[in-house]
């Protein structure tokens, strides 16, 4: 009766510390909102650095999300949380998809969409363990509404 007892706690016990073990490789996910009122991870979007900016604009008759590769160098930057800003400076409603799941298929990785009014600007912040976690060291970024639209790519060194 005892090592029945004790077998099914130690189960129960590897049970409980793999799920919390899960939780722990995510810091708490994107935050997407305005600069005044966004926040992510308890952060303020207003006291972090914009580390990039991405501009949906049309070039003729193509509609594409501006610079189409971007780089973020980790080695040179303090650990705090990631802020992007997106905005849409066409004539339409776009969406914004930054995502992992191109290349890498977890359920866990880094996959965020928004839809912008034309003129609209909003901000996501990212914990920099998200970014890396199951996601590598590429993200691509795109137009979700509009899979004709040209989307890019962001680069990140670690």
């Amino acid at each position: 009766m005892g090592k029945t007892m004790l077998s099914v706690l130690f189960g129960l016990g590897m049970i409980v510390a793999g799920a919390s073990a899960a939780h722990a490789l995510q810091a708490g996910g994107v935050e997407v909102g305005d600069l005044d009122t966004g926040s992510v991870v308890g952060q303020p979007f207003k006291e972090l650095q914009v580390d990039a900016s991405f501009y949906a604009i049309e070039i003729g008759n193509m509609k594409t999300w501006y610079p189409p590769t971007t780089v973020i160098d980790f080695k040179n930057r303090p650990g705090a949380p990631v802020l992007l800003k997106v905005t849409n400076n066409s004539s339409a409603e776009h969406g914004f998809q930054l995502t992992a799941a191109v290349t890498h298929a977890a359920p866990t990785v880094l996959n965020t969409t928004l839809v912008l009014k034309p003129g609209e600007t909003k901000y996501i912040g990212v914990p920099t363990s998200d970014l890396f976690y199951g996601a590598g060291n590429v993200l691509s970024y795109r137009c979700h509404l509009h899979p004709a639209h040209v989307g890019g790519q962001l680069v990140m060194l670690k």
